[in-house]
């Protein structure tokens, strides 16, 4: 029996004889299913091959990017640890897991939390638990029907927030999938706070503005009451900064007033 992982968008399953025969996530209209067909690995494939690394760097005081090189799936991952004196929080999840990145994540404190913006980012959410002594999975309980392997780890929570450690608030939006979250903490950016807004609200390569999408790689626009949807859910939040789902997706200062200056021009060229 093997936990089979779907090589396009990094989702592990539950133990089986054979891989599945599709990946629901891949099939649905959000993302895609390759032109040559459904492929699958294993996590022990993966690391025996010595062909994957996971790269750490610092972002800001307190928060670490983790990247998985090279790239391997149809899902770009970089995920984030947010380093606080009341624990740390894993701010989405990738696939790639091994010793090296075990042993790194320790010396910064290890993980008291895992908090997943939408089911793209799922990645093997229960390996990395149980290997940070089953550190509990905060997921929106509007998306557990993408959950393709259970465990007690999972904490389904269906209320419009929570605070899963102090300071650091999951915050749902819904939008990009039903039950898509967007992560708040609130002594980022030196006290001025941050947003993680994994696919929910993405910054723009220009840095100084957002878009929401429902799909990215199929190009399908959010409705106008959708994004007013995900802007009033952060609103009462304070944030300076936004970090989006990609290196270098981010808005460096005036993250808030730049969501709503977004918002209104996006909701304005749907209407025009």
């Amino acid at each position: 029996m093997e936990y089979f992982i779907c090589t396009n968008c990094g989702i592990q399953y539950e133990a089986s004889e054979r891989p599945p025969p599709e990946c629901p996530i891949c099939e649905d209209e959000k993302q895609w299913v390759p032109i040559d067909g459904q492929t699958w690995t294993t996590l022990a494939e993966m690391r025996s091959s010595g062909k994957y690394e996971n790269d750490m760097m610092e972002v800001e005081p307190g928060l670490t990017g983790i990247h998985t090189e090279p790239t391997w799936s149809g899902v770009d991952r970089r995920v984030l640890l947010i380093q606080t004196p009341q624990g740390n929080v894993l701010w989405d999840c990738m696939s790639y897991l091994d010793d090296k990145t075990i042993q790194a994540i320790n010396n910064l404190g290890g993980i008291s939390a895992i908090a997943i913006s939408h089911p793209h980012f799922y990645g093997t959410m229960v390996e990395w638990s149980h290997a940070f002594g089953n550190a509990p999975v905060y997921l929106h309980a509007a998306d557990r029907q993408w959950v393709m392997r259970s465990d007690p780890v999972l904490k389904f929570f269906d209320s419009p927030s929570v605070e899963i450690i102090p300071g650091i608030t999951v915050v749902h939006c819904g939008g990009h999938f039903e039950g898509s979250t967007v992560l708040h903490w609130a002594q980022g950016a030196q006290g001025r706070g941050v947003l993680m807004t994994g696919d929910t609200i993405i910054a723009t390569l220009d840095r100084k503005s957002a878009s929401f999408l429902y799909s990215y790689p199929n190009q399908i626009p959010q409705s106008p009451k959708t994004v007013r949807q995900i802007v009033d859910s952060v609103m009462p939040y304070k944030f300076d900064r936004l970090h989006g789902v990609l290196w270098g997706r981010h808005i460096e200062r005036d993250a808030k007033a730049a969501v709503q200056r977004s918002a209104e021009r996006y909701i304005k060229m749907i209407h025009s």
